[in-house]
Formats: structure tokens, C-alpha cells, sequence
């Protein structure tokens, strides 16, 4: 079974500068895709861990994924 998360594509990039040019009117986040919890830039876990990457808040929330509401600073 399928889960939320693999409904819709993401687009995922490696760094964030790449993310602010692909989603200008977006917000960057970080995408942990085995917890499928995305964070803010001033949360603590933001940019951490090997299983994630940078993507737009809006296609973060379309594909299921859920924001963090720990660590905010």
C-alpha cells in the first residue's frame, strides 16, 4: 500500500539556493522523507539528517507530508 507521501511528485534539491530559484513564491523547506515531516528554516532540524532534502512547502503538504511543530526557534 501506497502511502500519503508517494501520492504526488516532489521536486527535491540537494541545496536550498536551488529551491528558492525553482519555487520564488513558495516557502523552502527541508523534506525528511522517513519521518514525512517538513521543516522551517528556523527550526533546529532544518537542513539536518541524510534522508531529506530541500522542496517547496506547497508540494511538501500536496504529497501528505506534515510540518514539524518541534524545535521552533
Amino acid at each position: 500500500m501506497a502511502s500519503a507521501a508517494e501520492a504526488l511528485p516532489l521536486t527535491p534539491f540537494r541545496n536550498e539556493y536551488q529551491a528558492r530559484r525553482y519555487c520564488p513564491d513558495d516557502v523552502v523547506v527541508w523534506l525528511d522523507f522517513r519521518k514525512e515531516i517538513y521543516y522551517f528554516k528556523r527550526q533546529k532540524r532544518y537542513s539536518q539528517g541524510s534522508a531529506g532534502s530541500f522542496v517547496c512547502e506547497r508540494e511538501a503538504r500536496a504529497s501528505g507530508f506534515r510540518r514539524s511543530l518541534l524545535g521552533i526557534r
